[in-house]
């Protein structure tokens, strides 16, 4: 291996996502596996990650120690838990290297966490880290820009396995959160996420959210924009799990560039404006 590899951590290593993200390093060039972490008393401590990930044996052993794993590391790889990902922010900042976050489910307080840390630390987080789905993101930006708020509402309707734990999923608030900017109003207070009941008429100008849940449905993804008398749909199909690995290295290839900040994948991609 080129010495100039970026050496990764993979945090959740023995994860669904830990153990893609693993086999897309041993294949992609320019970088290499330097660490795999996992939480205290899991039984993968001790144990080889290649190994662990089904990509063979590959010399590194599973850690519980993030600090001394962050030491001489690069970056890090991040799908797990949002507390845990604001423990890892706080170790990439004291080591000033990258971290590539992909958790979702995080809190206000969690992302004033993560932006606190990139001040020192070169973090991109994002809710999906396709290059499809952050296109769609564009996309449902303009889309909701071009129609009329009065004449046009806004469904954002997804479907994952029935293992996820949260909901809605990032990548249909990372696309609410573009409908919103194209609206020029805050999902926050113009959304609608739950209904039971008798729920009257539709509130005009709202954003709402349907979630679906079971199977091993990696990602369906769907904004609906229902006018009077015709119906616009953007759609993306998640097909295979390594899309979000592959656009994780990507991430931390480019960030490894960038000066400390906070990014997302539309920086990555420049999709940004």
């Amino acid at each position: 291996m080129d010495e100039q590899d970026m050496k990764l951590v993979v945090v959740g290593a023995a994860g669904r996502m830990g153990q893609t993200i693993i086999r897309i390093i041993q294949q992609t060039p320019g970088v290499k596996l330097h660490a795999a972490v996992e939480r205290n008393g899991s039984s993968f401590i001790g144990k080889d990650a290649g190994e662990i990930a089904g990509a063979g044996f590959c010399g590194v052993p599973v850690s519980d120690d993030p600090l001394a794993a962050f030491l001489h590391a690069d970056g890090v790889i991040d799908f797990t838990a949002p507390a845990s990902s604001v423990e890892f922010a706080g170790l990439a900042a004291q080591a000033r290297i990258v971290h590539v976050i992909g958790t979702t489910g995080c809190t206000a307080d969690d992302e004033a966490a993560f932006a606190a840390a990139a001040r020192h630390a070169r973090i991109v987080k994002s809710g999906n880290m396709s290059l499809g789905v952050n296109l769609l993101g564009v996309l449902v930006e303009q889309a909701a820009r071009a129609l009329p708020a009065e004449g046009w509402d806004i469904e954002i309707l997804e479907m994952h396995h029935k293992h996820k734990v949260d909901a809605p999923s990032g990548t249909a608030l990372l696309l609410g959160e573009a409908a919103a900017k194209g609206r020029a109003i805050d999902l926050a207070t113009q959304s609608v996420r739950v209904r039971d009941g008798h729920t009257g008429a539709r509130p005009g100008g709202t954003i709402g959210f349907a979630t679906l849940r079971g199977g091993s449905v990696i990602g369906e993804h769907s904004a609906i924009f229902a006018g009077e008398g015709e119906l616009l749909t953007l759609s993306h199909s998640a097909l295979d799990r390594t899309i979000f690995a592959r656009g994780a290295v990507t991430a931390a290839l480019w960030a490894r560039a960038q000066k400390p900040g906070f990014y997302t994948m539309l920086d990555v991609l420049g999709l940004s404006h």
